[in-house]
């Protein structure tokens, strides 16, 4: 069991790091090690937990710790909780100090106009990482399909979309 939670450790904790631009960034590289590497759950289990994690109230990332609740019960929830909410957090009191020093210098703009781009293209090949897993028949496609566009085009409450496309899945299956 030590080995596991060494292993969830180390694995969160650099996922913590790489997280940049928030959570979601790092999903398929969370779904590559518990997934593909460790063989911990299968696919469809990975995007249970994360449907799971999302429907919750507090921080997006609550998929660790219920990753760590599914691989290694609760020691694995408190190590991966841990794991991936204590290094991010320590760095970006670091870096916030420094950002604020540096508040007046030309290239802190050019900086954070490069990052705006990488985020959106890491959530997105997040979004596609978690369809291919996901959306193992038509009616799953279509459940998504439908979630995104009411996401973009009406902008709705993400638990009335939650909602709806638990109400769909119930009614298509």
């Amino acid at each position: 069991m030590s080995q596991i939670l060494i292993a969830l450790a180390l694995i969160f904790a650099e996922l913590s790091l790489l997280g940049f631009g928030g959570g979601n960034t790092i999903l398929p590289e969370m779904q590559r090690q518990v997934v593909d590497v460790h063989g911990w759950m299968t696919a469809p289990q990975f995007s249970a937990l994360f449907a799971l994690a999302q429907s919750a109230p507090g921080p997006n990332m609550m998929l660790a710790p219920l990753i760590g609740w599914q691989v290694a019960g609760l020691a694995g929830l408190a190590v991966t909780t841990i794991a991936v909410f204590g290094p991010s957090s320590i760095l970006l009191g670091v870096v916030m100090g420094l950002w604020r020093r540096f508040k007046d210098k030309p290239w802190r703009r050019v900086v954070q106009e490069g990052l705006a781009p990488i985020t959106v293209g890491l959530v997105s090949a997040s979004a596609a990482v978690l369809v291919t897993t996901s959306d193992t028949s038509w009616r799953l496609a279509a459940i998504t399909a439908a979630a995104a566009a009411l996401g973009m085009v009406k902008r709705l409450h993400p638990l009335l979309v939650l909602l709806g496309g638990a109400v769909g899945g119930f009614a298509l299956s």
